[in-house]
């Protein structure tokens, strides 16, 4: 059976469902106890916040829009509620603090994934829809999961891919390639979940207020994901020659324009990011102008020494179409990034500029902001010739701009905590909340909590001894509140509370540790509510429907069962053929009788069922 075949009997038998995160812009769920919304969302604009903890002594509420508040609790319900704001519509990451630990809301289906802080997202809906990044009933592309081997890396690297929705219509057409990253400390989901790259592009093509395009989110900082540095510092990425530069222009690209329809040409590649992205994005296509003409920066600035770049602007101007920078004047890296644009204007570089004021700083509210006005000008020279005359002017330095030091630097990313650590055999829980009485840690499949032990410095650990290597949840109870790991960036994608996962670098299945082998691709088709494993070949032997579980999305076979992972090694080594994996409703499988169909809800644990999974990868 071919791919092709499969994709036209999947069109006739899975019913058009609701885009796949429309029910995760929501914000009502069915809840495990009797209380309102988590978040309620008034018709005067304000918001308010309710959370059910019976024993918790103190809770505040950390908004983007209105920073942190106490919250009361009420004698009677329980709830420890306020209301805040009005604010403007857009979305928010936020937290709930529980005496003094911060904690992700255990009702928000939406969250901010991270490497470190834990935070949950609010949508503040605007009327009919009217926000960039907003749901709409438009045609929707397609988002992939792609892993690929690193040579720079020496190891597996994983990236994000938006195909536009004519992808899989027009098959011979050929698209340009906007290379976008994330800040530091985001990983390369954070541009999709957060950003709505997608959706944002979704409706400018449908407004034919962009050109299509297929939009690539690297990983910045892919040090991240080999074994971490015992010495518990931060891998801080250089700019240049580094692991980062090096995997994109030598590795990343390549991949991209072997495995999708890309026009290869400096012309129809555009590079950005935001923050630690934006100096990344500037840096590489600045190095590398004969394969990007399009650059953009946002909330940042890159290097003033980059050879044979700002000395010549004549020859910068010709090959750049594009050089667009975007930055809040109340933005902490305002004045590095006010310097940078005046520093341009000096040497005699075309820049397109622009400045906000209310959209809180160094936020994801302005990086979308400036994402919606960029797309529309990328590939687009005769609207770039009309944003080059209408460019806000660099303002004057005042002498009060806050200057981007080491020191600051220290401040906001301050020495990580080192968990979960592996051993030979062992892996280290840690769990720093000084005030707390009692540290517990609940692991998947141990049916009792297992204590945890304070140092001098307030934070709590345990060893545990692992003979085989395998991939677990699990989260602490601090005094009775279950929370996730602050210092484990893998999350279980879990539609109330979010455990963490224990991912072990050393599995058998783990991306890691599998050398240069071809590796398939999960693509969420955002028009139905499915998941889909497509091997590295397009010819297919058999179709695997996986249902998940009761708490589970589509996503968690494959971000915690490890689908994608299980096929790519036993394909790989020969012991499996072949094969589509599918994850999506029951109703939908049933609709499929020609597919092996596999429930979550047959089973206890998710190493069981892995081994179920890999049972029938094997027949």
């Amino acid at each position: 059976m071919t791919f092709t075949f499969f994709h036209q009997l999947r069109r006739k038998t899975v019913a058009a469902m609701t885009v796949l995160l429309l029910s995760a812009g929501m914000q009502v769920y069915a809840q495990p106890y009797a209380t309102p919304s988590s978040t309620v969302c008034n018709a005067d604009g304000t918001v308010t916040f309710n959370y059910k903890n019976d024993n918790a002594k103190k809770v505040e509420v950390d908004v983007q829009f209105a920073g942190k508040h106490a919250m009361q609790r009420d004698a009677k319900s329980g709830l420890w509620t306020i209301t805040l704001g009005p604010a403007a519509p857009d979305m928010y990451p936020y937290h709930f603090e529980v005496d003094g630990v911060s904690v992700m809301d255990p009702l928000c289906e939406q969250y901010f994934p991270n490497e470190g802080f834990k935070n949950s997202l609010l949508e503040i809906p605007a009327p009919q829809g009217s926000l960039p990044h907003d749901i709409r009933d438009v045609p929707h592309g397609k988002v992939e999961y792609i892993h690929y081997y690193s040579t720079s890396l020496g190891a597996t690297n994983n990236a994000i891919v938006y195909l536009p929705p004519s992808y899989d219509i027009v098959k011979s057409k050929r698209y340009p390639v906007f290379y976008l990253i994330s800040g530091t400390t985001d990983t390369e989901e954070v541009y999709y979940k957060v950003g709505r790259m997608n959706y944002i592009l979704d409706n400018l093509l449908n407004e034919e207020s962009a050109q299509e395009m297929i939009i690539v989110l690297p990983y910045g900082n892919p040090y991240k994901l080999l074994p971490p540095n015992k010495s518990g510092e931060m891998n801080m990425m250089g700019f240049g020659n580094d692991v980062f530069s090096n995997d994109l222009v030598n590795d990343l690209m390549p991949y991209v324009e072997r495995t999708y329809r890309t026009i290869n040409d400096r012309y129809c590649r555009a590079i950005g990011g935001f923050s630690r992205g934006g100096n990344q994005g500037l840096s590489n296509g600045l190095r590398n102008l004969d394969k990007f003409s399009y650059l953009c920066s946002y909330s940042s600035f890159t290097s003033t020494d980059i050879p044979n770049v700002y000395d010549n602007a004549s020859d910068t101007n010709d090959k750049i179409v594009l050089f667009w920078l975007g930055i809040g004047t109340d933005d902490f890296l305002y004045g590095t990034g006010r310097d940078y644009m005046e520093f341009l204007d000096k040497k005699g570089i075309e820049t397109v500029k622009e400045f906000t004021t209310d959209k809180y700083g160094h936020t994801w509210m302005n990086a979308k902001y400036f994402l919606d006005h960029t797309l529309r000008l990328l590939f687009n020279p005769e609207g770039v010739e009309q944003a080059l005359r209408h460019s806000m002017s660099t303002p004057a330095a005042t002498g009060k701009e806050e200057a981007f030091t080491p020191t600051v630097m220290a401040r906001l990313f301050p020495r990580p905590i080192i968990s979960p650590e592996f051993g030979e055999g062992t892996v280290t829980f840690r769990f720093k909340a000084p005030d707390a009485k009692k540290v517990q840690l609940k692991c998947e499949g141990r049916s009792k909590l297992i204590k945890m032990v304070k140092d001098d410095d307030g934070v709590w650990s345990t060893t545990l001894k692992q003979n085989t290597p395998d991939v677990f949840k699990y989260c602490f109870v601090m005094d009775g509140t279950m929370v996730a790991d602050p210092s484990n960036m893998y999350l279980s994608p879990d539609k109330g509370f979010k455990y963490s996962l224990c991912n072990n670098p050393y599995n058998l299945y783990s991306f890691t540790t599998m050398g240069d082998i071809p590796h398939g691709r999960v693509s969420y088709d955002l028009n139905v509510k499915t998941a889909c494993y497509i091997p590295a070949t397009d010819k297919v032997e058999r179709v695997i429907y996986l249902i998940p579980g009761e708490d589970d999305t589509i996503e968690s076979w494959f971000k915690v069962g490890g689908a994608d992972a299980i096929a790519d090694k036993l394909i790989a080594d020969g012991q499996a053929q072949p094969c589509l994996i599918i994850s999506g409703p029951a109703k939908d499988a049933d609709k499929a009788p020609e597919a092996i169909i596999l429930r979550a809800s047959d089973y206890k644990t998710w190493q069981e069922r892995r081994d179920a999974l890999e049972r029938i990868l094997k027949k």
